[in-house]
């Protein structure tokens, strides 16, 4: 089924607002979740440890196709429109100095997804300098304590909790919700939204992976770099992550929050669908897909235009701007976000724009 998809990515377009955090789940770096991760895992270690469960989840799109041939067209439909669609990894070439490699990732612990596409290995094997979205992902420590050296974007230090947003029924949702994911309410009341967004949108066996030690795969590839003594090089930092979440309105926020675990265990099925799509290549018409399943919501677009702009757009011009210099040495494996890839205003086109040819490798 997955084949129909080959060449094939959208463009970002504007969804239902309950898409948001599941666009996050994919675009941002679990590395921002990981050190909560183990903090709210440890909270229910039933939960975590239930690795024997494995990943549950089915493929949506192939269950559309037999279902809703048409609606599933009209996802084909949608998927050609977009630039820079038809591959997650590229060769970057520039007169006068040795190529370089732009690998998009999928910032999960699946095995499936830890194996790079035909060459990539031997480009990051190859390379000198590696570029990952932050280098703070080497250390899980370090990390954390990144993350906690900025505690107002994580917590309400003002005393505030998340049900003080909440109108009684959102917030019997939520409750609901994290109860049948075995967490407390109690236990994360004075997170911030997307601090709780970033754990409830992942499914069990993942949380369970990591909760064990398991590296997605950007840490990996830096840390083996790394080891290899090369150069790990970031673009940004965790803290900065951070910021762009926080300059979104909290009600954005919570909004999606809500709407991911009105979701359910259906969340498996969006992350099994989602990883299918990059399997293949595929992975921007992962917006299409996603417009189908979210709950129903009224948005003008205002928020979501927002979203994009803050946390895709920015981010896509200070990676492309921060990975110059490093570029102009030659030789550089860089991997990020897949998403960050595609479109006009994606780092394919930046880059085009510094000069340099990129091209897809099939």
């Amino acid at each position: 089924m997955m084949s129909d998809f080959s060449e094939r990515m959208p463009r970002l377009t504007v969804p239902k607002p309950g898409t948001v955090l599941l666009w996050l789940a994919a675009s941002l770096p679990l590395a921002l979740s990981a050190a909560l991760i183990f903090t709210i895992a440890s909270l229910t270690p039933a939960r975590a440890d239930d690795v024997a469960s494995g990943c549950t989840g089915k493929n949506l799109l192939a269950e559309l196709q037999q279902n809703d041939p048409i609606k599933y067209a009209a996802i084909l439909a949608e998927s050609d429109k977009v630039a820079n669609g038809k591959s997650i990894f590229w060769k970057l070439e520039k007169p006068g100095i040795r190529p370089s490699w732009l690998l998009g990732t999928m910032h999960v612990t699946d095995p499936r997804v830890l194996t790079m596409p035909k060459g990539a290995p031997e480009a990051d094997k190859a390379a000198d300098t590696i570029i990952v979205e932050s280098d703070e992902i080497l250390d899980d420590k370090k990390a954390a304590m990144a993350l906690l050296a900025k505690p107002e974007l994580m917590m309400f230090t003002d005393g505030s909790t998340i049900s003080k947003f909440l109108s009684p029924a959102d917030n019997a949702k939520l409750e609901a919700g994290l109860k049948e994911r075995g967490i407390p309410l109690a236990a994360v009341s004075r997170m911030r939204p997307w601090m709780i967004s970033s754990v409830v949108a992942l499914p069990p066996c993942e949380i369970a992976r990591k909760t064990k030690g398991a590296q997605f795969l950007d840490q990996r590839i830096a840390i083996e770099a790394a080891a290899a003594g090369k150069q790990v090089k970031g673009l940004e930092t965790l803290g900065d992550q951070l910021q762009a979440m926080a300059d979104l309105p909290v009600e954005f926020h919570l909004k999606s929050l809500i709407e991911t675990l009105q979701l359910g265990d259906k969340m498996q099925d969006v992350v099994e669908t989602m990883t299918d799509l990059y399997l293949a290549g595929d992975i921007g018409a992962t917006m299409p897909m996603l417009k189908i399943v979210a709950p129903d919501g009224n948005d003008d677009g205002s928020d979501y235009a927002a979203f994009e702009q803050r946390i895709i757009l920015d981010r896509n011009k200070v990676m492309a701007e921060h990975a110059a210099p490093i570029l102009a040495n030659g030789n550089v494996f860089m991997a990020v976000g897949a998403l960050h890839l595609t479109g006009d205003q994606g780092l394919v086109e930046l880059f085009r724009k510094q000069g340099f040819t990129v091209t897809a490798v099939d």
